[in-house]
């Protein structure tokens, strides 16, 4: 072989060589990487409880620095609201916070101390406090503050630093109290609906449906604001009124509460506001709202009878029609124009505009 062979030989032996030392000492390099990443990350505080530990949660509190804090307990299977008011959970809300809780796993350190948490927000000025209980045990214990480009940061109870957590969502854990609150009110087929009367300072209305067809009559008060015998006939009554009524009030549910402090007027809700009754086929029940003077805007105070007693607050669509005259429950002068032009009235006979010299 010659030398210059040999020289070549000697150097594509270096070559292969240095490329495996090369691979070598990068595979090390990426076990020791991870291995670092592992040791780094171990200590990582765990905060997500297991589905089953969700399910075993007994009671929640909510610390929040901008709204009133809360307290939440199960009790049976169902969850109330205990603090700062006593009255029952919105259960879809409780779902959803509990689901969250399963989703929030600490991502990352920022600080290992406790210097920054003013800086944060995650004091107990500032801070977003979250516990939660299984049975006496504390089960969730975190504070979460601002949220940035490296997402949402977060203090864990009983151990120092700042972490950045993912899975969490703000909005589940900040709403006011109301929103804590079961809002509905009333949940009725209104194709089940067979009477309605509605009583106020204006008269009385009552409704009644035969072969799926609505009828009113309207008895208005006197001088002495009694009421008076019924009118014999209610030309202008329009049925489609009581079914927009109908629909107002099938799932009826709070925009907010009133409190002991609140003026609700409904001792006096006759006067005040009005008293809607419904009557349910088949014996299902009758359905009794009290509705009283206004609260905020337009809104009005309305009770269920029969219910807990709470006092809700329900948009002006609803209360309105407690609170009604007449003339809500009648066509209206374009309406009354435009069935009379159906009849013929006005048209060639077919529905459309006759030519002037036909009219």
């Amino acid at each position: 072989m010659k030398t210059e062979h040999k020289i070549y030989v000697a150097i594509g032996v270096l070559a292969a060589l240095g490329g495996g030392l090369y691979a070598t000492r990068q595979t090390k390099q990426k076990e020791i990487s991870a291995h670092s990443a592992t040791a780094a990350t171990a200590d990582f505080p765990a905060l997500a409880p297991s589905k089953d530990d969700v399910e075993a949660i007994t009671k929640i509190e909510i610390k929040n620095a901008d709204k009133s804090s809360v307290t939440l307990e199960k009790k049976g299977d169902a969850w109330e609201l205990v603090a700062p008011v006593s009255a029952k959970a919105n259960a879809s809300n409780v779902r959803s916070l509990l689901d969250n809780l399963k989703e929030i796993k600490v991502k990352e350190s920022i600080d290992r101390g406790t210097g920054t948490y003013k800086q944060y927000e995650l004091d107990d000025e500032k801070g977003v406090h979250v516990l939660a209980y299984k049975g006496d045990g504390k089960l969730f214990d975190a504070y979460f503050g601002k949220s940035g480009s490296r997402g949402q940061l977060a203090r864990v109870g009983g151990k120092d630093g700042v972490w950045v957590v993912g899975g969490y969502s703000n909005f589940l854990y900040t709403r006011e109290v109301k929103n804590w609150r079961e809002t509905s009110i009333l949940k009725f087929e209104d194709a089940n609906v067979i009477q309605v009367s509605v009583t106020n300072a204006n008269g009385q209305f009552s409704f009644s449906k035969n072969d799926e067809k609505w009828s009113g009559s309207f008895a208005k008060r006197d001088k002495d604001k009694k009421l008076e015998k019924p009118e014999k006939k209610w030309e202008k009554f329009d049925e489609a009124k009581v079914k927009d009524m109908l629909r107002a009030y099938k799932s009826l549910t709070a925009e907010d509460f009133g409190d002991e402090k609140s003026d609700a007027g409904l001792d006096a809700a006759e006067t005040n506001g009005g008293v809607v009754q419904i009557k349910l086929k088949d014996n299902a029940g009758d359905i009794t709202v009290k509705v009283g003077k206004t609260s905020k805007g337009s809104s009005r105070f309305a009770q269920k009878d029969g219910g807990d007693g709470t006092v809700y607050v329900i948009s002006s669509w609803s209360g309105d029609w407690a609170t009604a005259d007449r003339a809500k429950f009648e066509k209206s002068d374009d309406k009354k124009k435009d069935e009379k032009k159906g009849e013929g009235e006005g048209d060639d006979g077919h529905g459309h505009d006759a030519p002037p010299e036909l009219e």
